[in-house]
């Protein structure tokens, strides 16, 4: 898939930020880890597409590193103040409709992908970890900040903005893409 054709599905979709990620910016980061650590969202070591049940910085640039392009993807809606959680929960849940729904489009077109999503991973009511193995192995999304990058800096180092103004929230994703090469295109 080319850019245009990346950004153009990007836009279909409906997300209302998007753009090519240049995967040499993608920068795991400790300070990030430790800011999972402080558990703010409450997930840390209850999920195992959070630390540590997402692997150490080591296997997540292990998996990072063989990806050549990428986009990143973002919902951004309004509030009516930092108090207003159903409106956040709102735009969440869009955003990771819209996460789903290009990632089902990208699949077939890409010989590899690492989503990394906004949040901790939703798709069982409860996780499994660290007891079983987890339940939905290819489809746990794993979150930016849980591999260690910082989602601010990514966006400048990538053209796109972060913050847009007073009463908005924005949830922001990546997908890292390994294309097929021509000698392994599917008919």
């Amino acid at each position: 898939m080319k850019d245009n054709t990346l950004l153009k599905a990007a836009a279909e979709i409906g997300f209302d930020y998007y753009t090519i990620l240049d995967v040499k910016t993608v920068h795991l980061m400790p300070e990030v880890r430790k800011m999972c650590q402080a558990n703010t969202c409450g997930m840390y070591n209850k999920n195992w597409a959070c630390p540590p049940g997402c692997g150490t910085l080591e296997e997540c640039t292990e998996r990072i590193s063989k990806f050549k392009t990428g986009i990143i993807v973002q919902s951004v809606g309004k509030v009516e103040d930092s108090f207003d959680i159903d409106s956040m929960l709102e735009i969440e849940k869009l955003h990771k409709k819209r996460f789903a729904d290009l990632l089902d489009l990208l699949k077939p077109k890409y010989k590899d992908i690492l989503p990394l999503g906004a949040g901790a991973c939703t798709i069982c009511k409860k996780c499994t970890y660290p007891d079983k193995p987890c339940r939905f192995p290819g489809k746990a999304i794993s979150s930016m900040e849980s591999y260690g990058i910082l989602v601010s800096q990514i966006c400048q180092d990538n053209g796109i903005s972060y913050y847009y103004g007073k009463n908005t929230i924005s949830y922001t994703g990546c997908f890292l893409l390994l294309p097929y090469q021509a000698d392994e295109m599917k008919a």
